[in-house]
């Protein structure tokens, strides 16, 4: 089902003969629930052969897999050593993570700066792919998130394989799709430091192809505040039936991480619910994220 080459890829506009025979075969294999993207896995610091060949198959299909294990202990280990067993290596060491890289999703303390960023509150966090801000050298390709606690209420993750979302924009409108892959369709606008600019406006496409590997990348957030669509009519259409299209998808997958439990994935449309914690045993997930995608064997 995947591409073998950039010039054989479905996803290249010109290529309308493989692209009909791929999205044959997608649509007639699409998970039925979040079930079908579950894999039981005893150790996720040794995974058994069994274990990594269904987690790789799985995300090779529908570019995600849901795991299910015993270990429920603060382990920062076991995001890095289950995505190298995956062939994801190349750590996004973003600033808000530790010095390890690993990402811990908690509510942030009012007096640190994670604070100031929606994950690291208990509100809902709106569908988007990770790292849409990010320039085209450290596109986040993959992704782990390891259920340490869950929260008392709330706190349900939402899954959306970004190649039905470009499926369903390019059979309604192909024209939307050559919009949405022109570079400057969307611009994440500069965030300003107490120092002056601390990270700079970024533009790209919200649809983009690897120029080697022929895989298809999403970019997007359904944030209405810091994101500019470009002004066109087609661009300002597309944005709209994005929208729609994350509020009523069939192909979305409602689940709740449970402590043990995580995703492994190819930067897929995801979204949080909001949630209420448990002070004495408050929601706590390890975030990893690769420039890598989960290996293909």
């Amino acid at each position: 089902m995947r591409p073998e080459s950039a010039r054989e890829s479905p996803f290249l506009l010109t290529n309308t003969d493989e692209y009909s025979r791929w999205r044959d075969r997608k649509l007639g294999s699409r998970p039925r629930d979040a079930n079908d993207l579950m894999v039981e896995v005893a150790n996720p610091l040794a995974l058994t052969l069994e274990e990594r060949r269904a987690l790789v198959s799985r995300c090779r299909q529908f570019n995600m897999a849901i795991y299910r294990s015993p270990w429920t202990e603060a382990d920062k280990r076991i995001p890095r050593a289950l995505g190298a067993q995956l062939g994801l290596q190349r750590l996004d060491a973003n600033w808000l993570a530790d010095e390890d890289g690993i990402s811990p999703i908690s509510v942030a303390t009012p007096s640190g700066g994670r604070a100031d960023f929606i994950p690291y509150t208990d509100r809902a966090i709106k569908w988007h792919t990770d790292g849409y801000y990010h320039p085209e050298a450290r596109c986040i390709r993959g992704m782990v998130l390891h259920c340490v606690r869950s929260a008392a209420e709330g706190g349900d993750t939402a899954l959306l394989d970004h190649e039905l979302a470009y499926i369903a924009v390019r059979d309604t409108n192909v024209h939307w799709l050559h919009a949405l892959m022109e570079p400057d369709a969307m611009t994440i606008p500069a965030r300003m430091g107490s120092d002056g600019v601390s990270r700079a406006a970024q533009s790209g496409p919200v649809f983009s192809v690897d120029p080697v590997s022929g895989e298809l990348h999403m970019r997007y957030t359904a944030r209405t505040r810091s994101v500019n669509w470009k002004g066109d009519p087609a661009t300002q259409d597309a944005a709209v039936f994005l929208q729609s299209l994350m509020a009523g998808s069939e192909n979305i997958h409602r689940l709740r991480l449970e402590p043990g439990m995580g995703l492994v994935c190819n930067n897929v449309l995801h979204e949080r619910t909001g949630f209420v914690d448990d002070p004495s045993n408050p929601r706590l997930l390890y975030r990893a994220r690769y420039l890598d995608r989960v290996c293909r064997d």
